[in-house]
């Protein structure tokens, strides 16, 4: 009895010293630079920051006896608020490693900032190919998805099933602009034809005009290369359109379960779309899911399931490494596979793109749906090498040919 009380007050006494430890040291800050407030909102968002205190919690709350932090600021969608938020969070605030970030506009200002100042930046919502491409940095890491992988997996499926010829709708910035090229170019090299497109600004109210143009140019498929609130104003609009009913066939090239939740299973059946992630694929994403929705009464989006595997996978390369030098975090999480809800053998490139499974959905017709977010059909589980930019086509400075 005596060994028993003993061993028990050893674990209690380490405990607290941890605890003090942890006290005395400073913390280390993690940083989230989200959209908080506008139309990204819902895929990223508040969402992405209790995936991320999801994540500290599960890894225990410290490390190397430093209690971990989690910061966040809302970058309105401004690219240059996102840089001074980066700008902020490093210099003033001793932030060790940025996340998500959001859009790819703000992405693009916000990995400058991180590059210049040598610290980690991991890209969860934004999607732009230009991040592991000409962006690409010593410290960046592209996680969830992009533009080539959405392009390549829903693209090619479209044209294979004979919609072979394309009208865009493209957001004009980075994103949309990077989607709609990753999209033309498979569709063109899958036998298909472009027959136009036209670009709209980000977070547009009406669409009548863009979808008029894309109606009138008698293509099979209008592609939405754009996100969010626009990705769901464009389906609904195009749905009291007539569009579909037309015969016309609509593809987000960029949707998530929150979009589908959004626009409702009666105007979104049967839409085509590429994802990284789903709650209902396997027991692992369940059991994940149902902690998160405990939360937030919502499920996760891929891009929310990827920060909390990024934050984890971050914390467990600062274990390793015994040390917060980006550097040296940085080599071992490349060295490390990533096996966890999100991802089955993932790994992050030299160029930072973390190379995963995507899959392909149809959205379901109301009568095959259990219940809300009960959504997803899986029609194919497209391999990370087949599904992402060969490393052999890279542009990233850092790709040793």
């Amino acid at each position: 009895m005596r060994r028993v009380l003993a061993g028990v007050l050893a674990c209690v006494f380490a405990i607290s010293a941890n605890a003090s430890l942890a006290q005395d040291k400073p913390p280390l800050k993690l940083g989230g630079i989200l959209d908080m407030s506008s139309l990204y909102a819902d895929i990223t968002g508040s969402g992405s920051e209790t995936a991320a205190k999801m994540a500290v919690e599960d890894f225990g709350g410290t490390v190397l006896g430093r209690k971990v932090e989690i910061v966040v600021g809302d970058h309105l969608n401004k690219a240059d608020l996102a840089a001074n938020i980066a700008r902020d969070m490093i210099d003033n605030q001793g932030v060790e490693m940025i996340f998500d970030v959001a859009a790819s506009a703000t992405a693009l200002a916000a990995g400058e900032i991180a590059k210049a100042r040598g610290k980690i930046i991991m890209f969860n919502g934004p999607g732009s190919i230009r991040l592991s491409n000409e962006a690409c940095g010593p410290y960046t890491v592209h996680y969830v998805f992009d533009t080539f992988a959405q392009a390549n997996v829903t693209g090619l499926a479209a044209v294979k099933s004979g919609l072979d010829t394309w009208f865009f709708l493209t957001a004009d910035y980075a994103f949309g602009q990077d989607l709609e090229k990753d999209t033309s170019n498979v569709v063109v090299k899958s036998g298909g034809k472009v027959l136009g497109s036209v670009r709209h600004p980000i977070n547009t109210s009406d669409f009548s005009s863009f979808l008029l143009q894309a109606q009138a140019s008698k293509a099979k498929v209008i592609g939405l290369a754009n996100a969010g609130g626009d990705t769901i104003n464009a389906i609904k609009q195009g749905a009291e359109f007539g569009i579909t009913k037309g015969g016309q066939k609509i593809s987000p090239l960029l949707a998530f379960v929150t979009d589908i939740d959004s626009v409702g299973l009666e105007t979104a059946q049967g839409l085509l779309l590429a994802e990284a992630f789903y709650w209902d694929l396997n027991d692992d994403t369940r059991a994940f899911t149902k902690r998160f929705m405990e939360r937030t009464k919502r499920v996760p989006t891929s891009a929310q399931a990827g920060v909390y595997s990024s934050v984890t996978h971050y914390l467990k390369g600062v274990k390793a490494a015994g040390t917060t030098d980006a550097a040296a975090v940085m080599k071992l999480m490349k060295e490390t596979p990533i096996n966890d809800m999100f991802a089955k053998n993932g790994r992050i490139r030299e160029d930072g793109r973390m190379v995963h499974d995507m899959y392909l959905f149809e959205v379901k017709k109301p009568s095959e749906s259990k219940g809300r977010w009960d959504d997803y059909k899986l029609l194919a589980t497209v391999p990370g090498d087949q599904a992402f930019q060969p490393l052999a086509d890279s542009r990233c400075p850092l790709v040793k040919k």
